[in-house]
């Protein structure tokens, strides 16, 4: 290894080259992403191995692979360069000035439910302000810390302390039936409930619905008559409908798949708790401070808790 180099000749940018370069794996990737040319990354990262007397990066079978020592330097660069640039925004933050992009990670329930309003408000209040919605499948989490997204909107219950998480609401479940189905009348037990023909949605395999979970816990789940599995809510009302299939989905989801459809109670008490995730990188910009305000403000209906720590207590 050749002799350190001062690490206070290290500045904020050459933080953000090792930041773009671990998250593409890709030295060109990272120069087209900042403006320069390969040559300016190749010459910023080897100037950071001086400074932490380590290669950063080996490549492997055709592929870049990160040090455990650079994973922890970006985790570390990552906070640095966000509080700094929380440190130099204006103490006044004001909406309709910003000029960035935005990412937000969630999946089917809420680009139907919450993200039209969310689109609807920054058109009013931040018209500079430029969204994208990505998917957030089973790897929502992992997006927020490999910095693809600024912002988890889902029914996410992972307790980690390096999360922070805001509860929104609680929605309840309810059933779905066809208007000519046999049960479409009058209240369901639970034992008449799982004798049905239901249309399981399986979410990919990445997350199980709270209702299959709480007839887990009551030793009823090997119980439901399941006929047919589908990943996604989407489309789901034209599969129940003229049919005698059951779908059950939370009460606010139904208003949108619902329709020509009947709605009765799910005899299964539990709820699915919908909730706002990042990390402590963007714990206290302004910008993110006033996007998950406004989120709230549109969507919370009952009291819940306010910001905290995913891993400090229930959520």
């Amino acid at each position: 290894m050749t002799k350190p180099v001062d690490p206070l000749d290290i500045d904020f940018r050459a933080l953000q080259v090792l930041i773009w370069v671990h998250q593409f794996r890709s030295f060109t990737r990272a120069a087209e992403e900042l403006g320069v040319n390969q040559s300016a990354v190749s010459y910023t990262v080897n100037k950071l191995r001086q400074v932490f007397q380590d290669p950063l990066f080996v490549r492997q079978a055709r592929r870049l692979h990160a040090t455990r020592r650079c994973e922890d330097i970006v985790q570390e660069a990552k906070r640095l360069t966000a509080e700094f640039r929380q440190l130099a925004a204006p103490p006044d933050f004001d909406p309709k000035t910003v000029s960035q992009k935005f990412i937000i990670a969630c999946n089917f329930y809420e680009r139907v439910l919450i993200v039209p309003d969310i689109v609807k408000t920054l058109t009013r209040e931040a018209p500079n302000l430029e969204l994208e919605i990505i998917d957030a499948s089973g790897i929502g989490h992992e997006r927020l810390t490999r910095n693809e997204a600024d912002l988890l909107i889902g029914p996410f219950e992972r307790s980690d302390p390096n999360f922070y998480r805001r509860d929104l609401y609680q929605d309840r479940y309810v059933c779905l039936v066809d208007p000519a189905h046999p049960m479409a009348e009058g209240d369901l037990s639970l034992e008449e409930y799982l004798g049905l023909d239901h249309v399981l949605v399986t979410y990919g395999g990445q997350w199980r619905s709270r209702y299959l979970i709480e007839l887990e816990r009551m030793g009823k789940a090997k119980a439901l008559k399941v006929v047919l599995r589908v990943p996604s809510p989407a489309g789901l009302g034209r599969l129940v409908r003229g049919s005698n299939l059951v779908a059950t989905v939370p009460a606010r989801l139904s208003k949108a798949v619902s329709e020509g459809l009947r709605t009765i109670a799910c005899p299964v008490e539990t709820s699915v708790t919908i909730g706002l995730v990042w990390t402590a990188v963007n714990h206290r910009a302004p910008l993110h401070m006033w996007v998950r305000d406004m989120i709230y403000r549109l969507n919370a209906k009952t009291a819940v808790p306010r910001e905290g720590q995913a891993g400090a207590g229930p959520t």
